[in-house]
């Protein structure tokens, strides 16, 4: 065995620059030509990505699945049955359609017409559905109707200019008086462009609120906000270049967004914090800034790094949609990093001894000056200027946050049984979790595809939203077995659970296909549709052609978000497993501590647990739904919670290490167990409370959102940020801590040889003292 022991001796130890230290200093000294060539390359992204760039869409194909393999059977041997299908719904409340015959072929011959469109039902001429419930496409009363409308490629993925002549064949209707609406995804690609600058707006406006109650600098408050701005915008450049080589999905710039402001912002207050500290301890600007950046940017860099695995752990889905996601949110990341490695120490280079100059309370950076009785205090905080600081030095304050870590050394396990009941009340709806896909039901009714649906559901029943094409590829049965196997696959049709209807079975024009539509009794994202899909193509459908050599697929859109959410729910455990992993390995080799790395990884995933909860609360439950402006109540859409697992556990880490560097600095200094506790809670509570307020605030403005996965990834994020900086920081980490004592820096002997060796605040560098090695 082998515990980590402080480093002893006289005198400050003789360090050299490391190129972190180096990188930070020459940035501070040459800041006009780091801020010009970061400007230069913002706008040059920006004019290179508008020429260039490519479109956002949500085009995707899972190839594999059976929704999948019965959509390539009908492209095969039915090309007019197959695509993509989206309905444009037709209603006149004063009069039946029928009597406008006319305007209806027309809407229908110009909608043929289209690019990219495989076929168009007129539903006065089309059969209706007889023998069971009215599914169309023409109402009873005659006053609603859908065409149908097949198209070779996603209508959402054929860009905003499709619309112009959508709008200009279904004309004719429309000036006739008739209502018409776009359903399915061909509604998906008339809604309203997101518009992200007012959430960005009330992010940074309570950003700027925070900086300045919490350090009371107006130029320290704004230089993170700038920072993080200039590097969002230059990564969004880039994600829109690569958008050109591949798909993203439409969500992807507003996910990056949301994620580049917060750590952005974040990163960038660590080091301004650090950098200001050492100038009230000293120092010159330029060697602040090289010794923030080796320090505290060192930690950013780690931190970087940690999130980035984690949203590369999404490729572990196997599902492109997902991965791409996780690298849409890495691209500003990383973006985020090397603006806080190279762009902020030059703006800290730019505002030189005047950052705190203009201020609206006296300026503090990590703690409020206050020696301990005793001490003897130099300028600031008891350094003599031009000494380097030392975390030798150890603690010199007393303030709250320092009362407050003894009162949890006093009664560590009170502390902790506190925390961990706190988790449990907001994790405990997470065990009644339903995934799905959110249906057009549950967005505002400005939108055409709302409308649309709420015409269907009156007309038709709601499973009309969503039907389901059944295909028995019948290729490899003889012919004179067909007609048997038809007459056999009818009768297992009949009396299906949950299906208000399935139309009868009629082959495809070579014979070798046989095709008929479900209907669900319930909504497409209900859960009893979900069970209809697996079942008609678990048990029904099987059963239907068995001891034949045809095979059977349940597809269409419907049944393709039911075979993504199988695929999501079963990897999901697996994506935690890699998360979890990589983040523990990583906690260790830089810590060198068994039990802090995993420590940290089980509170971090309960802390993700209480989020997932509170999300299923809001909008599965409804508690807070309307509020948000969702209808009714909804399923937590299926990839949200692998996508918050990756991002939270990523961003959590952020705090676990930059208070862990500062215990694990005062351990080594101090070998008090205890005391580095009281002392690391004193000197990082007050920025990690801002910072996590600001990422709160940045997550939170997203709410507004119309998109409702973005409102359900906005409330989750902003939710885990401020459990974790609350519930986790405050109470859990302090009082395990505690209970750990000694044994929390302890590693095997043989488990530290094997691990690489990472440093989290420089130990090469500046300031702080370095371990000697193991016993």
């Amino acid at each position: 065995m082998s515990h980590q022991q402080p480093a002893h001796g006289s005198g400050t130890p003789v360090r050299r620059a490391g190129v972190l230290h180096a990188t930070g200093s020459w940035c501070a000294r040459h800041f006009v030509v780091v801020i010009v060539l970061w400007i230069a390359a913002l706008v040059a992204l920006q004019a290179v990505q508008h020429a260039y760039g490519g479109d956002y869409s949500d085009n995707f194909a899972i190839p594999g699945t059976q929704s999948q393999d019965g959509l390539d059977v009908l492209e095969k041997h039915a090309p007019s049955a197959g695509g993509y299908s989206s309905q444009v719904v037709v209603h006149d409340a004063d009069k039946p359609l029928s009597g406008l015959s006319s305007q209806m072929s027309t809407v229908v011959g110009s909608l043929q017409k289209l690019p990219d469109v495989l076929s168009a039902q007129n539903p006065l001429t089309a059969p209706s559905s007889t023998g069971g419930p009215d599914v169309g496409p023409l109402s009873a009363d005659g006053k609603t109707a859908y065409i149908t409308v097949r198209f070779s490629e996603q209508p959402s993925s054929l860009g905003s200019g499709y619309l112009d002549g959508v709008d200009s064949a279904v004309r004719p209707l429309r000036s006739a008086g008739a209502e018409v609406e776009y359903g399915g995804s061909l509604g998906e690609l008339a809604r309203p462009k997101a518009n992200d600058r007012v959430s960005e707006a009330i992010g940074f406006g309570v950003a700027v609120l925070v900086l300045l109650i919490g350090f009371g600098s107006l130029l320290a408050a704004l230089l993170p906000l700038i920072t993080a701005l200039i590097c969002v915008v230059c990564g969004l450049g880039l994600l829109g270049l690569l958008a050109a080589a591949t798909t993203f999905a439409t969500v992807s710039p507003t996910l990056a967004t949301m994620i580049g402001l917060g750590v952005g912002i974040d990163y960038a207050l660590f080091l301004v914090t650090r950098h200001r500290q050492n100038l009230m301890d000293g120092r010159d600007p330029v060697a602040a800034a090289g010794a923030a950046t080796a320090t505290s940017g060192r930690a950013v860099l780690l931190s970087g790094c940690t999130v980035i695995i984690a949203l590369c752990g999404l490729w572990v889905s196997g599902i492109g949609f997902i991965g791409k996601l996780g690298v849409a949110a890495a691209v500003t990341v990383v973006t985020a990093v090397l603006g806080a490695l190279t762009l902020v120490p030059a703006m800290l280079g730019l505002t030189g001894r005047y950052i705190d100059r203009i201020h609206v309370r006296k300026p503090v950076a990590e703690v409020e000056p206050g020696p301990e009785p005793g001490a003897e205090p130099g300028p600031e905080r008891g350094a003599r200027p031009g000494r380097e600081p030392t975390a030798e030095r150890g603690p010199t304050t007393h303030g709250t946050w320092h009362r407050y870590a003894q009162r949890v050394e006093r009664r560590p396990w009170w502390f902790l049984a506190a925390g961990v009941v706190v988790l449990a009340v907001l994790a405990f709806p997470v065990f009644f979790i339903q995934l799905g896909h959110i249906g057009d039901g549950a967005d505002p009714k400005s939108f055409t595809d709302r409308r649309a649906y709420d015409l269907m559901s009156t007309a038709f029943g709601p499973g009309s939203n969503g039907p389901l094409t059944l295909v028995i590829d019948q290729s490899e049965v003889p012919q004179s077995d067909r007609s048997a196997l038809e007459s056999q696959a009818q009768q297992s049709l009949a009396k299906v659970p949950d299906a208000a209807f399935i139309t009868p079975l009629t082959a495809t024009q070579d014979g070798d296909v046989l095709t008929a539509t479900a209907y669900s009794v319930a909504a497409p994202q209900d859960e009893r549709t979900t069970s209809l899909v697996n079942h008609l193509s678990d048990d029904v459908l099987p059963a239907a052609v068995h001891g034949t050599a045809a095979d059977t697929y349940v597809t269409g859109t419907t049944a393709g978000q039911v075979d993504f959410l199988d695929i999501v729910s079963s990897r999901l455990p697996l994506i935690i497993a890699v998360v979890v992993g990589l983040a523990f390995l990583v906690i260790l080799a830089v810590f060198r501590g068994l039990l802090v790395a995993v420590k940290a990884a089980l509170l971090n995933v309960l802390s993700i647990a209480a989020s997932y909860g509170v999300v299923v609360a809001v909008f599965q439950w409804g508690w807070g739904g309307p509020a948000l402006g969702v209808s009714g109540d909804v399923p937590i859409e299926s990839y949200v919670p692998m996508m918050m697992f990756a991002i939270v556990f990523g961003l959590s880490m952020d705090y676990e290490i930059f208070l862990l560097t500062r215990i694990h600095e005062a351990w080594l200094a101090t070998n008090d167990p205890r005391a580095s506790v009281a002392h690391a809670l004193e000197i990082t509570a007050r920025v990690i409370t801002c910072a996590a307020l600001i990422m709160v605030s940045v997550f939170a403005a997203f709410i507004i959102s119309d998109n409702i996965v973005v409102k359900m990834l906005g409330l989750g994020l902003a939710v885990s940020v401020l459990i974790d900086a609350t519930v986790v920081r405050l109470l859990l980490v302090p009082a395990v801590m505690t209970l750990l004592g000694r044994a929390a820096w302890w590693t095997p002997r043989w488990l530290d040889r094997v691990l690489p060796h990472l440093d989290a605040e420089g130990s090469g560098t500046a300031g702080g003292a370095k371990a000697s090695g193991n016993t």
